[in-house]
């Protein structure tokens, strides 16, 4: 089965957010990420995601970070077949645990434009379950589906631009790899997606655009969104030492 996978969250804008003179960063942030898997059939797929982070940057050119939260996932018409009977049509689990590393190098260009790159991974540290049963050619059934090992890398280069109050917008291309597997606990013939299978990305290529927005003392806002086969999008507050 070839398709994609998950995502870890925001690029965040390319300048980054720790001051200049050097220092940490924190925030909290959510995002709801949607995809689509393919083999035979197409499957969609919908994530929400809460996470906290922490980075260090200086000289207003470099900064690394790690994140740290949880997910769910579902996975729309996962156990849908033609010949096999089942008690439910998606794929569902509530609760995962996934990190996130990641590094930026900016460069400004005038006191407006700047550009600059980014590298981010993410793994999730359990494995995605969920139960079906049903009537394969009369005989009943029931089997635990396993999403195994899912991981992702992101590489992407972004421009923006500095406008009055402080305010960022950013925008740019990026690529990805993404890999997990897929097992079953019974060889269910007619469902596809538990045949039990390395499933990975096949198109890689994205794009990214969002806004960064000053509140007060420190904190910003920013919003973000990309799209590659689906639309996802999410917001984070952030603070900076």
């Amino acid at each position: 089965m070839q398709g994609k996978a998950a995502a870890g969250g925001p690029f965040g804008p390319p300048q980054p957010i720790s001051k200049e003179a050097g220092g940490l960063h924190t925030a909290i942030g959510y995002w709801y990420h949607k995809d689509k898997y393919e083999n035979a059939t197409e499957h969609v797929t919908r994530q929400n995601q809460v996470y906290t982070q922490v980075g260090y940057g200086a000289q207003n050119c470099w900064e690394i970070y790690a994140r740290v939260g949880v997910s769910d996932i579902k996975v729309f018409d996962a156990f849908s077949s033609a010949t096999v009977s089942t008690s439910k049509s998606d794929f569902e689990d509530n609760t995962n645990i996934f990190g996130t590393l990641g590094a930026k190098w900016f460069r400004p260009l005038n006191k407006t434009f700047g550009m600059g790159t980014f590298i981010q991974g993410s793994y999730y540290f359990r494995d995605f379950t969920d139960d079906v049963s049903g009537t394969q050619s009369g005989t009943p059934f029931r089997a635990e589906l396993k999403i195994k090992d899912l991981w992702d890398v992101n590489f992407g280069i972004g421009l923006q631009a500095t406008v009055p109050y402080g305010i960022k917008l950013y925008l740019g291309p990026y690529i990805y790899y993404s890999e997990a597997k897929v097992s079953s606990s019974a060889n269910i013939s007619g469902l596809e997606f538990a045949t039990g299978d390395t499933i990975k990305n096949k198109t890689i290529l994205g794009e990214f655009t969002g806004v960064e927005v000053p509140l007060a003392k420190g904190f910003r806002l920013n919003i973000e969104g990309q799209y590659s086969e689906r639309l996802s999008a999410g917001a984070a507050v952030t603070y900076s030492y």
